[in-house]
């Protein structure tokens, strides 16, 4: 970037020139005011702004950077200048990591973790909170989402897979509340900001291609992306638009056990029994049901497309529209193979093996390769499914703003729509052989080869299945917000309304098909590949290299069967049919409040919620159809609650800053939940039910922190909070009697593997299901800290972001809260100089409890988890650079087990992954420089008279203020200037420059205002000009005795007209008056 320089000029020419460096440093929060201030011009102490902080923050946002660590240094200065605790990261740090979305931009701020069950992050962690408990918002506005997995019910933890990074100005994290702020949110609420057209210079364009090779699955896809800004010569349209294609291949692979039984259920089987009364086996004894091995494969596309128009006519009015879409393809092929190891019979099990400690971990069953298996054989089962999901979601947003002389209003509008036709299509055959079995090695075949035969894979009894998922999600929303500004302690009261409805439906049926045949008959055979690496050494090749068939040749065997499309299954129906909205009305007052080295807010916030839900409830009957009239039901149900909350901020301007904060906060359980039905899975009979009535979660959250700012675009940081929640909803697990839909869909595998075996299910379809049901289960508590550090090292090029979090989260009767980590872990040591970067990022967190995007999921833990990523990148030149990325290194295992790690239940691994992208970007040239001229020579003096002092000139023309700005005590002059700031904050550098390069120059500072606003408010704002300009130059080295006056003019002597807009803003501004020797001289604005 180049930046239009100011004329500095002495006798002798001079042109001062800016390293990138600097460069990337005038754009960072500015070091604190020296101390030593002339009694006569006092600084101001730092205040609150008297300005909306979603505002504040945007403007910051419009500074630009270059560099990694110049991002990191604007991050600090949007964090510091709000009074809740917030982090931040720009799209400049954005683009310097290997993100592949949203999601994965936020690892490295403290206290937040991020989910990567399928490799990439999709779900975030705020301070040990379910993801649930976090909402986020696009612009300030909610998005519509649904999850693409067929299973996948609709939550609130937004799934940020949908959001390419590259459509991200900033994105702002919020760990305490304020009430201006949409309620839901337990832990944190997070605003992704896009770009506004404005902001940029015109016919800023950047572009990208590049590849992602997922090495599991041995296959790159390509991704590219273009953006591209246009605005009026006049500043007042400009329209940027941000397009992105992306692609990966994900071959996850994995080993399930869905549930355990009681070994006391089989004690009939002579070997069972005989084991217990010799004693090597208890009756107490646990013993997994299954051992699956798992390939998923699914080729992700996603392309987007945002376009954000603005109109400004006047410094007063603004207009904005945006339109996002986003289409991605999930479609993936799924293939597991079961080895039932309880779910056999009672005379099929041979022998067992205990450890000792409470669970079996191996044993043999007898097939029919077993000459002395009397008994029915053992079977195993191998399901394909073949899933096509594309998930399409659009939004539309219009917002619009007026500001008075002390007043502002702005008001928001929009919808959102996501839809997913989703489809399905499933095989499943038997295999009879014998196998020995352990949880660590799966199934090990008596018959080698007859397992790798597709012709012993039998279908005859079993049905194909054509399964249709469609789901809707569909937002409406407004708001609108006014604020009144004042000059005194209370700066600024802000207050508006807001109207939210979100709306899920579910509209699915499956159809059945008998079509007798072997795997043999399907298509072409291969043997998978899976389970090879180190996470699953010495898994069993009987499993691990099963027979395959291609997805095409499943789903073209399975459209050939001789389906009824006129009778779909009735439980498919029944429990598939539902839809639930939640209305949110809201309105709040907020006071903004600061004197002196104190600022923050108070408010509160007044939240009305109507969740309505339909849906077919059959109770304990066998669903049927079509349903009886009184299982269709519709549950009404509203909530009131007040939300007070307050932040409260110390910072006299020096390097520490101190922070309280304390807010009454809500959120809510998954919408699925509020449904009085009960879903059931027929194969791990387990199911969930709903429960109409569930209140919200509620929680009291306090929080203190201490920043210290000690060196320029440095921080070291402690944060203590304490959420006392008092209303926590938790599942609680209960049998249930209910019909089994394996019954009517698959009653050769209900026959062998369920009836009279398992879940004590009987000859009419019922068995015994262990049901979830979210439930209020009283208080809970999140307390814990979080330290973060962040410094550059000098002109070295090297730096370091670390952080470390402290989150314990139970229940009052001692249960772990869902994706409570006790311990995560952030490091990235990184090295940034000439056109050469590099950084490592280290992550950890601790074992958390997960099992499901539910805060109230079936317990299941996941280990302790680390992710190790690298990333380098070199600049050609100031347009083209090139970056390699590479995620996973260590090929970490998603790890996840019940009470104990003795009882494991599933592990997956992903791969590493490896990026290239080739950038580039550019920007309009700055204005052409003007060669300083050097004066003509003096004329000869006297010789008896001494030579006069050099004359010096110090132009600050072309650097201008924005319209009101600076509010009253805001200090950080970046934000008040006019975009672009950085070539503002470079000719401001050059006059501290100028300044200290001739001691014997001093200047009088006089700050200017246009004609608009009454004339006590100009002269006040010309005031806090001049101000702000002095600050800043004696906190860049200028000596406080060189400034011999700050005055505040108002609107006189104006350089423009003030009848346009261009005018005015040239009238907003500072000169310096030379003062050299008792000579004065007027040298330009600012």
């Amino acid at each position: 970037m180049k930046f239009r320089k100011g004329t500095l000029s002495a006798s002798i020419a001079t042109a001062l020139l800016f390293a990138a460096t600097a460069q990337a440093q005038t754009t960072a929060n500015p070091p604190p005011t020296a101390t030593g201030s002339r009694q006569a011009q006092p600084a101001q102490a730092v205040q609150a702004p008297a300005q909306a902080k979603k505002q504040k923050m945007q403007q910051l946002a419009t500074i630009q950077v270059t560099g990694f660590r110049a991002s990191l240094g604007k991050s600090l200065a949007m964090q510091r200048i709000t009074d809740a605790t917030t982090s931040v990261v720009t799209a400049e740090g954005i683009g310097k990591f290997p993100n592949t979305n949203v999601a994965e931009a936020m690892v490295l701020m403290p206290g937040v973790t991020i989910d990567r069950r399928f490799g990439q992050g999709d779900r975030v962690s705020i301070n040990g909170t379910d993801p649930n408990l976090n909402l986020t918002f696009l612009d300030g506005h909610p998005m519509p989402q649904i999850d693409w997995l067929t299973a996948g019910s609709p939550d609130r933890g937004f799934d940020y897979s949908i959001l390419p990074s590259g459509i991200v100005g900033t994105i702002q994290v919020f760990k305490t509340s304020e009430a201006r702020l949409p309620s839901g949110s337990l832990g944190g609420t997070i605003i992704v900001h896009t770009r506004n057209p404005l902001d940029l210079k015109p016919n800023t364009f950047s572009a990208s291609i590049g590849d992602v090779y997922n090495e599991q699955a041995g296959k790159g896809k390509p991704n590219a992306s273009v953006f591209y800004s246009w605005k009026s010569a006049d500043s007042t349209f400009g329209v940027d638009v941000a397009a992105a294609h992306y692609g990966e291949q994900i071959n996850r692979q994995g080993r399930e056990i869905f549930s355990y039984s009681k070994v006391s259920a089989f004690a009939k089987n002579p070997s069972v029994a005989a084991e217990i009364a010799n004693g090597t086996i208890k009756p107490t004894d646990l013993m997994p049901a299954e051992i699956n091995a798992a390939n998923f494969q699914q080729t992700r596309k996603r392309n987007s497309l945002l376009v954000n128009l603005q109109y400004k006519p006047t410094d007063r009015l603004d207009f904005g529209l945006s339109g996002l879409y986003v289409k991605e393809s999930y479609n993936n092929f799924n293939q597991s193979m079961y080895a039932f190891t309880s779910a056999t019979g009672a005379s099929s099990i041979t022998s067992l093996t205990s450890n000792g400690q409470g669970f079996i971990t191996g044993g043999h069953s007898c097939g029919v390769d077993t000459p002395s298996c009397t008994a029915s054989p053992v079977d195993t089962e191998l399901d394909n499914g073949v899933r096509f999901s594309t998930v399409t979601t659009t939004d539309v947003h219009l917002d619009g703003s007026y500001r008075g002389d002390n007043w502002g209003v702005k008001g928001q509008v929009g919808e959102g729509r996501a839809h997913d036709n989703g489809r399905e299509y499933d095989i499943s055959a038997l295999y009879f052989g014998g196998y020995t079995w352990s949880t660590a090695q799966g199934a090990v075949y008596d018959s080698p080869q007859a397992v790798r035969d597709p012709a012993n894979w039998t279908m005859d009894n079993l049905s194909n299945i054509i399964s249709h998922t469609p789901r809707r999600n569909k937002v409406r929303y407004g708001t609108l917000d006014f604020h009144v500004d004042f000059d005194s302690f209370i700066q600024q009261l802000l207050f508006g309304f807001q109207y939210e409805n979100n709306k899920h439906s579910l509209n699915a049926s499956a159809y059945t098909a008998i079509r007798p045949g072997t795997y043999a008959d399907i298509g072409p055979v291969s043997y998978t590949d899976i389970l090879d690496n180190s996470s699953f050494t010495g898994f069993s090749p009987g499993q691990a290299q099963h027979v395959q068939v291609p997805a095409s040749a499943v789903e073209s065997w399975v459209l050939g069967s001789p389906f009824d499309f006129s009778a779909p299954n009735p439980g498919s129906v029944i429990r598939g049919t539902w839809s639930i909205a939640q209305r949110t009305e809201a309105a709040y007052a907020q006071l903004d409040f600061g004197s002196g080295p104190i600022r923050g807010d108070v408010g509160v916030r007044f939240v009305k919620d109507r969740l309505e839900s339909t849906y077919y409830n059959p109770g304990t009957f066998a669903p049927t159809l079509p349903p009886p009239p009184s299982w269709l039901q519709t549950s009404h149900s509203t909530y009131d609650n007040v939300l007070p909350s307050f932040n409260l901020v110390y910072d006299n301007g020096g390097d520490v800053v101190y922070r309280l904060a304390a807010a009454k906060v809500i959120a809510w359980a998954p919408y699925p939940n509020f449904l009085g039905s009960t879903s059931l899975n027929g194969v791990t009979l387990l199911g969930n039910a709903g429960n109409p009535e569930l209140k919200p979660y509620k929680s009291y959250n306090y929080s203190a922190s201490v920043e210290w700012y000690f060196a320029p675009q440095s921080v070291l940081s402690f944060t203590g909070f304490y959420d006392h929640i008092i209303n926590y909803i938790s599942n609680v697990v209960v049998p249930d009697r209910q019909f089994n839909g394996l019954f009517t869909t698959a009653p050769a595998l209900y026959n062998s593997a369920y009836l009279g075996k398992i879940g004590n299910c009987d000859a009419k379809g019922f068995c015994d299901f262990a049901v979830a049901q979210p439930t209020s289960i009283g208080g809970g508590a999140i307390k814990g800290f979080s330290i973060a550090y962040q410094q550059p090292f000098g002109h070295t090029g090297f730096g370091l972001l670390a952080n470390y979090t402290y989150a314990l989260g139970t229940t009052h009767v001692g249960f772990a809260l869902p994706y409570n980590s006790k311990n995560s872990i952030s490091l990235s040591p990184y090295f940034e100089k000439g056109p050469f970067n590099a950084r490592l990022t280290y992550n950890f967190r601790s074992k958390y409890l997960a099992g499901g995007y539910s805060a109230s999921a079936e317990p299941a833990t996941v280990s302790n988890y680390t992710e190790l990523d690298f990333t380098t990148g070199w600049a050609f030149n100031k347009h083209w650079s090139v970056q390699l990325s590479a995620l996973n290194l260590l090929n970490e295992a998603y790890d996840l087990y019940e009470i104990t790690k003795l009882q494991p239940v599933d592990k997956y691994t992903n791969g590493r992954r490896y990026m290239a992208t080739l950038h580039f970007k550019w920007e309009p040239p700055a204005a052409p420089e003007v060669e300083p001229v050097a004066p003509p020579p003096p004329p000869p003096a006297p010789e008896a008279t001494p030579p006069p002092p050099q004359n010096v000139v110090i132009d600050l023309r072309g650097v201008n203020f924005k319209f009101d700005r600076p509010k009253q005590g805001e200090t950080s002059i970046g934000s008040t200037l006019q975009p672009p700031a950085s070539e503002s904050l470079a000719v401001l550098n050059q006059a501290a420059d100028t300044l200290n390069r001739y001691p014997q120059v001093k200047v009088q500072i006089d700050g200017y205002t246009d004609s608009l606003g009454n004339p006590r408010y100009n002269l006040a704002l010309s005031q806090r000009r001049a101000r702000i300009v002095d600050e800043y130059l004696t906190s860049h080295g200028v000596d406080p005795s060189r400034i011999t006056a700050v005055k505040g003019l108002g609107d006189a002597d104006p350089v423009d007209t003030n009848k346009t807009a261009a005018g005015r803003q040239r009238n907003r501004r500072v000169e310096f008056k030379v003062e050299q020797d008792g000579t004065d001289r007027n040298q330009g604005g600012v």
